[in-house]
Protein backbone atom coordinates (compact mmCIF):
# COMPACT_ATOMS: atom_id res chain seq x y z
CA UNK A 1 0.00 0.00 0.00
CA UNK A 2 2.44 2.27 1.30
CA UNK A 3 4.42 2.15 -2.30
CA UNK A 4 1.38 2.81 -4.17
CA UNK A 5 0.53 5.75 -2.11
CA UNK A 6 4.20 7.48 -2.21
CA UNK A 7 3.37 6.78 -6.51
CA UNK A 8 0.38 8.91 -6.24
CA UNK A 9 2.65 11.59 -4.86
CA UNK A 10 5.50 11.14 -6.91
CA UNK A 11 2.93 11.88 -9.74
CA UNK A 12 1.46 15.23 -8.50
CA UNK A 13 5.24 16.21 -7.81
CA UNK A 14 6.42 15.26 -11.43
CA UNK A 15 2.97 16.48 -13.01
CA UNK A 16 4.85 19.75 -13.94
CA UNK A 17 7.93 20.81 -14.30
CA UNK A 18 9.74 22.72 -11.47
CA UNK A 19 8.79 26.69 -12.08
CA UNK A 20 12.31 29.03 -12.50
CA UNK A 21 11.25 31.93 -10.86
CA UNK A 22 11.25 32.71 -7.28
CA UNK A 23 7.99 33.58 -7.03
CA UNK A 24 6.77 30.93 -9.49
CA UNK A 25 8.62 28.54 -6.95
CA UNK A 26 6.85 29.80 -3.63
CA UNK A 27 3.35 29.38 -5.49
CA UNK A 28 4.21 25.68 -6.62
CA UNK A 29 4.98 24.53 -3.27
CA UNK A 30 1.90 26.17 -1.67
CA UNK A 31 -0.15 24.51 -4.66
CA UNK A 32 1.50 20.88 -3.81
CA UNK A 33 1.58 21.23 -0.33
CA UNK A 34 -2.31 22.33 0.11
CA UNK A 35 -3.81 19.95 -2.15
CA UNK A 36 -5.41 18.61 0.72
CA UNK A 37 -7.12 20.78 3.30
CA UNK A 38 -6.58 21.47 7.20
CA UNK A 39 -9.28 18.74 9.36
CA UNK A 40 -12.01 20.37 9.99
CA UNK A 41 -11.84 20.30 13.75
CA UNK A 42 -8.68 21.95 13.96
CA UNK A 43 -8.64 25.52 15.09
CA UNK A 44 -6.28 28.36 13.33
CA UNK A 45 -5.17 31.63 14.48
CA UNK A 46 -3.28 34.26 12.74
CA UNK A 47 -0.19 35.96 15.16
CA UNK A 48 2.20 38.76 14.57
CA UNK A 49 5.26 37.13 16.66
CA UNK A 50 6.83 40.95 16.98
CA UNK A 51 6.91 41.50 13.60
CA UNK A 52 7.32 37.79 12.40
CA UNK A 53 3.92 36.24 10.99
CA UNK A 54 2.80 33.10 12.59
CA UNK A 55 -0.13 30.62 12.92
CA UNK A 56 -1.34 28.95 15.95
CA UNK A 57 -3.39 25.58 15.92
CA UNK A 58 -5.07 23.12 18.21
CA UNK A 59 -7.47 20.75 17.97
CA UNK A 60 -10.02 19.51 20.67
CA UNK A 61 -8.77 17.67 23.85
CA UNK A 62 -4.85 18.92 23.37
CA UNK A 63 -2.87 20.90 25.99
CA UNK A 64 -2.57 24.52 25.32
CA UNK A 65 0.10 25.04 27.74
CA UNK A 66 2.98 22.64 25.98
CA UNK A 67 3.75 24.02 22.34
CA UNK A 68 5.26 22.41 19.43
CA UNK A 69 6.94 25.56 17.28
CA UNK A 70 7.99 24.49 14.03
CA UNK A 71 9.87 25.44 10.80
CA UNK A 72 8.38 25.05 7.26
CA UNK A 73 11.02 23.42 4.41
CA UNK A 74 11.48 25.16 1.16
CA UNK A 75 15.60 25.45 0.70
CA UNK A 76 14.97 28.65 2.80
CA UNK A 77 13.57 30.29 -0.60
CA UNK A 78 10.11 28.60 -0.38
CA UNK A 79 7.81 27.27 1.63
CA UNK A 80 4.93 29.19 4.10
CA UNK A 81 2.59 29.01 6.81
CA UNK A 82 0.06 27.66 4.04
CA UNK A 83 2.65 25.15 2.56
CA UNK A 84 2.65 23.12 5.56
CA UNK A 85 -0.39 23.74 7.20
CA UNK A 86 -1.68 20.46 7.31
CA UNK A 87 1.56 18.60 8.41
CA UNK A 88 1.56 20.58 11.14
CA UNK A 89 -1.81 20.98 12.44
CA UNK A 90 -1.72 17.07 12.18
CA UNK A 91 1.70 16.88 14.31
CA UNK A 92 0.07 18.83 16.86
CA UNK A 93 -2.81 16.58 17.00
CA UNK A 94 -0.48 13.75 17.41
CA UNK A 95 1.51 15.69 19.96
CA UNK A 96 -1.90 16.41 22.25
CA UNK A 97 -0.27 20.10 21.80
CA UNK A 98 -0.79 23.31 20.64
CA UNK A 99 1.29 24.25 17.28
CA UNK A 100 2.81 27.65 16.44
CA UNK A 101 4.07 28.24 12.76
CA UNK A 102 6.42 30.29 11.82
CA UNK A 103 6.56 32.67 8.81
CA UNK A 104 10.44 33.43 8.66
CA UNK A 105 11.77 35.57 5.88
CA UNK A 106 12.96 34.13 2.52
CA UNK A 107 16.18 34.30 0.74
CA UNK A 108 17.31 35.88 -1.76
CA UNK A 109 14.96 38.85 -0.79
CA UNK A 110 16.31 37.75 3.13
CA UNK A 111 19.37 35.89 3.16
CA UNK A 112 21.14 34.66 6.29
CA UNK A 113 20.75 35.79 9.15
CA UNK A 114 17.01 36.60 8.46
CA UNK A 115 16.05 33.26 9.17
CA UNK A 116 17.82 32.73 12.28
CA UNK A 117 16.55 36.43 13.69
CA UNK A 118 13.07 35.76 12.54
CA UNK A 119 13.37 31.94 14.70
CA UNK A 120 14.93 33.56 17.77
CA UNK A 121 12.47 36.61 17.83
CA UNK A 122 9.46 33.70 17.56
CA UNK A 123 10.94 31.77 20.27
CA UNK A 124 11.21 34.94 22.76
CA UNK A 125 7.86 35.67 21.72
CA UNK A 126 6.37 32.24 23.42
CA UNK A 127 8.93 33.25 26.44
CA UNK A 128 7.04 36.83 26.60
CA UNK A 129 4.02 34.78 27.23
CA UNK A 130 5.24 32.79 29.59
CA UNK A 131 5.52 29.18 28.38
CA UNK A 132 9.20 27.35 29.70
CA UNK A 133 11.59 26.19 27.46
CA UNK A 134 10.56 22.65 29.23
CA UNK A 135 6.93 22.95 27.39
CA UNK A 136 8.25 23.46 23.83
CA UNK A 137 9.33 21.41 21.66
CA UNK A 138 10.85 22.46 18.07
CA UNK A 139 11.12 21.07 14.82
CA UNK A 140 11.36 21.35 10.99
CA UNK A 141 11.79 19.43 7.43
CA UNK A 142 14.08 20.44 4.96
CA UNK A 143 15.56 24.12 5.47
CA UNK A 144 13.32 24.10 8.59
CA UNK A 145 15.57 21.40 10.17
CA UNK A 146 18.28 22.96 9.64
CA UNK A 147 17.22 26.35 11.17
CA UNK A 148 15.72 23.95 14.23
CA UNK A 149 19.08 22.65 14.64
CA UNK A 150 20.78 26.25 14.42
CA UNK A 151 18.25 27.98 16.55
CA UNK A 152 18.82 25.59 19.15
CA UNK A 153 22.84 25.55 19.05
CA UNK A 154 22.68 29.36 19.22
CA UNK A 155 20.54 29.17 22.28
CA UNK A 156 22.88 26.92 23.37
CA UNK A 157 26.08 28.83 22.94
CA UNK A 158 24.04 31.89 24.63
CA UNK A 159 23.41 29.48 27.57
CA UNK A 160 19.95 29.98 27.36
CA UNK A 161 17.50 27.64 28.33
CA UNK A 162 16.73 24.99 25.79
CA UNK A 163 13.13 23.37 24.45
CA UNK A 164 12.25 19.83 25.95
CA UNK A 165 13.34 18.47 22.19
CA UNK A 166 13.82 18.54 18.70
CA UNK A 167 11.93 16.77 15.91
CA UNK A 168 13.76 16.73 12.46
CA UNK A 169 12.18 15.88 9.22
CA UNK A 170 14.51 15.38 5.51
CA UNK A 171 16.69 18.01 7.41
CA UNK A 172 19.11 19.61 5.22
CA UNK A 173 22.19 19.43 7.48
CA UNK A 174 25.16 19.93 5.10
CA UNK A 175 25.11 22.96 2.70
CA UNK A 176 28.43 21.79 1.20
CA UNK A 177 26.37 18.94 0.10
CA UNK A 178 29.23 16.90 0.57
CA UNK A 179 26.98 13.75 1.35
CA UNK A 180 27.39 10.71 -0.95
CA UNK A 181 23.88 9.96 -0.99
CA UNK A 182 23.20 13.42 -3.45
CA UNK A 183 24.84 11.27 -6.04
CA UNK A 184 23.62 7.31 -5.13
CA UNK A 185 19.82 8.47 -4.33
CA UNK A 186 19.67 11.56 -7.03
CA UNK A 187 17.67 8.78 -9.81
CA UNK A 188 15.02 7.97 -7.23
CA UNK A 189 14.47 11.23 -5.31
CA UNK A 190 11.83 13.23 -7.37
CA UNK A 191 12.52 16.96 -5.59
CA UNK A 192 15.80 17.43 -4.70
CA UNK A 193 19.02 17.00 -6.90
CA UNK A 194 22.20 18.53 -6.26
CA UNK A 195 22.04 21.99 -8.72
CA UNK A 196 18.99 22.78 -7.19
CA UNK A 197 20.52 22.56 -3.43
CA UNK A 198 23.14 24.91 -4.84
CA UNK A 199 21.36 27.24 -6.05
CA UNK A 200 19.44 27.42 -3.26
CA UNK A 201 22.29 27.42 -0.71
CA UNK A 202 24.11 30.05 -2.68
CA UNK A 203 20.94 32.34 -2.65
CA UNK A 204 20.77 31.57 1.17
CA UNK A 205 24.30 31.78 2.23
CA UNK A 206 26.13 35.21 1.65
CA UNK A 207 29.51 35.37 0.40
CA UNK A 208 32.19 35.84 2.53
CA UNK A 209 30.27 33.12 4.94
CA UNK A 210 31.92 29.30 4.48
CA UNK A 211 29.38 27.00 3.61
CA UNK A 212 30.89 24.92 6.64
CA UNK A 213 30.11 27.94 9.30
CA UNK A 214 28.01 25.59 11.66
CA UNK A 215 25.14 28.92 11.42
CA UNK A 216 24.12 27.20 8.04
CA UNK A 217 25.52 23.90 8.45
CA UNK A 218 24.75 22.51 11.81
CA UNK A 219 26.38 19.18 10.91
CA UNK A 220 29.82 20.94 11.69
CA UNK A 221 28.76 22.46 14.64
CA UNK A 222 29.52 21.19 18.16
CA UNK A 223 26.25 19.55 19.50
CA UNK A 224 27.00 18.56 23.01
CA UNK A 225 24.31 19.79 24.82
CA UNK A 226 22.15 19.05 22.22
CA UNK A 227 18.25 18.15 23.62
CA UNK A 228 16.66 14.76 22.75
CA UNK A 229 15.92 14.71 19.48
CA UNK A 230 13.91 12.50 16.44
CA UNK A 231 15.58 12.55 13.15
CA UNK A 232 12.87 11.38 10.27
CA UNK A 233 14.34 10.58 6.50
CA UNK A 234 13.23 8.59 3.95
CA UNK A 235 15.32 5.60 1.86
CA UNK A 236 14.61 7.45 -1.19
CA UNK A 237 15.71 10.70 -1.03
CA UNK A 238 18.86 12.82 -1.76
CA UNK A 239 19.55 14.26 1.42
CA UNK A 240 19.46 10.89 3.44
CA UNK A 241 23.11 11.21 4.28
CA UNK A 242 22.41 14.41 5.68
CA UNK A 243 20.52 13.08 8.26
CA UNK A 244 22.10 9.79 8.74
CA UNK A 245 25.55 11.69 9.63
CA UNK A 246 23.62 14.11 11.97
CA UNK A 247 22.24 11.51 13.96
CA UNK A 248 25.80 9.88 14.38
CA UNK A 249 27.32 13.28 15.12
CA UNK A 250 24.45 13.71 17.83
CA UNK A 251 25.00 10.48 19.40
CA UNK A 252 28.81 10.72 19.44
CA UNK A 253 27.94 14.19 21.51
CA UNK A 254 25.85 11.85 24.02
CA UNK A 255 22.40 13.46 22.69
CA UNK A 256 19.61 11.10 22.66
CA UNK A 257 18.37 10.03 19.20
CA UNK A 258 16.27 8.08 17.44
CA UNK A 259 16.78 7.85 13.28
CA UNK A 260 14.19 6.48 11.26
CA UNK A 261 14.57 5.76 7.90
CA UNK A 262 11.76 4.92 6.31
CA UNK A 263 11.68 2.54 3.24
CA UNK A 264 10.76 4.03 0.10
CA UNK A 265 9.65 7.31 1.25
CA UNK A 266 10.21 10.79 -0.61
CA UNK A 267 12.09 14.26 1.11
CA UNK A 268 9.42 15.46 3.60
CA UNK A 269 6.87 13.04 2.96
CA UNK A 270 4.83 13.42 5.73
CA UNK A 271 3.61 16.90 3.87
CA UNK A 272 0.81 14.44 2.34
CA UNK A 273 -0.27 12.44 5.67
CA UNK A 274 -3.92 12.61 4.28
CA UNK A 275 -3.03 10.25 1.62
CA UNK A 276 -0.05 8.79 2.28
CA UNK A 277 -0.33 6.54 5.50
CA UNK A 278 3.30 6.31 6.28
CA UNK A 279 3.08 10.07 6.39
CA UNK A 280 0.46 9.62 8.95
CA UNK A 281 2.72 6.90 11.30
CA UNK A 282 5.42 9.21 10.93
CA UNK A 283 3.43 12.41 12.53
CA UNK A 284 2.32 9.34 15.23
CA UNK A 285 5.65 8.78 15.69
CA UNK A 286 6.90 11.91 16.50
CA UNK A 287 3.91 12.39 18.32
CA UNK A 288 4.98 9.86 20.89
CA UNK A 289 8.14 11.31 20.43
CA UNK A 290 6.86 14.72 21.68
CA UNK A 291 4.25 13.43 24.38
CA UNK A 292 7.31 11.55 26.19
CA UNK A 293 9.49 14.97 26.42
CA UNK A 294 7.15 17.33 26.98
Amino acid sequence: MSQTEISTIRTLLTSKPRPVGWAQRRARLDEVGSVWPVAADVQLAPVDLDGVPGEWSIVPGSDASRVLMYFHGGGYCSGSLLSHRRMVTEAGRAAGVRTLAVGYRLAPEHPFPAALDDALTAWRFLHKLGIPAAHIAVGGDSAGGNLTAVLINTLRDASEALPACAWLVSPWTDLTMSGASLATKDAVDPIIHQGYLRELADAYVPSGIGRKDPRVSPLYAGLTGFPPTLIQVGSAETLLDDAVRFAAAAGAANVPVTLEIWPHMIHAWPLWNAQLEDGRRALVDAGTFMRRHL
